[in-house]
């Protein structure tokens, strides 16, 4: 019987060991790929602006409107920083970016400087290939945008809300660097109360894309 119980437990102790092996080699990959990926980026590309459409008095001329404004395309510039749990297909970026869409001039009346940055915080979906990633994303702005002053208007600065849609293509030139172009598109709601000074000012649509290349390191 002592014999018999002392078999037992070598029996036990043995498949307690097998199961301890099988365990760290299959979790050995497991750790690996739950590891997180993490990126900081910059980028430059072009900013293809749309005009302000809808534009609307704020203030006492609420309910006025005006033709709508014509935006001059600009140079785009910013930086981003992204997470992927895992290495996984799904992620999120903080993707922040200037731009300088400045308002042409409307027959007679000047054209006015407007600086717009887009702080934007995006979901992203992508083919994690090891060599070309394509991905796309959506997600929310912070639209935050300056007017200066001018011959008809006051400097102002409004902060407001839009959406971002983007897609694009990652390329590795190395396992840690990578390049990558981008098509993103911009809808907010620009609103300048104090454009006119005690008067009011105006709010108008605010639609742009921009196509930008840039350099990511991935850690």
């Amino acid at each position: 019987m002592a014999l018999e119980l002392q078999k037992y437990r070598h029996m036990r102790v043995r498949a307690a060991w097998y199961v301890l092996v099988a365990a760290l080699t299959c979790s050995a990959p497991l750790g690996r790929y739950a590891q997180a990926e993490y990126y900081v980026a910059g980028q430059i590309g072009v900013n293809f602006a749309d005009r302000l459409k809808n534009i609307e008095g704020t203030g006492s001329l609420l309910n006025q409107r005006a033709p709508d404004f014509d935006l001059k395309n600009s140079v785009s510039y910013g930086g981003k920083l992204g997470y992927f749990p895992g290495h996984g297909p799904m992620g999120v970026e903080l993707d922040v970016f200037n731009s300088q869409p400045n308002i042409k001039n409307l027959d007679d009346v000047p054209g006015i400087h407007l600086g717009v940055t887009n702080v934007g915080l995006n979901l992203l979906m992508r083919y994690p290939g090891q060599t070309f990633q394509p991905y796309a994303g959506i997600g929310g702005a912070l639209l935050i945008a300056r007017l200066s002053e001018s011959a008809t208007t006051r400097s102002d600065t409004d902060v407001g809300f839009g959406l971002n849609v983007l897609a694009g293509v990652r390329a590795f030139i190395t396992p840690y660097v990578a390049i990558f172009t981008e098509y993103k598109y911009t809808h907010g709601t620009l609103t300048f109360d104090d454009a006119f000074g005690p008067v009011g000012g105006f709010s108008g649509d605010y639609q742009v894309q921009n196509v930008m290349f840039g350099v990511s390191y991935h850690f």
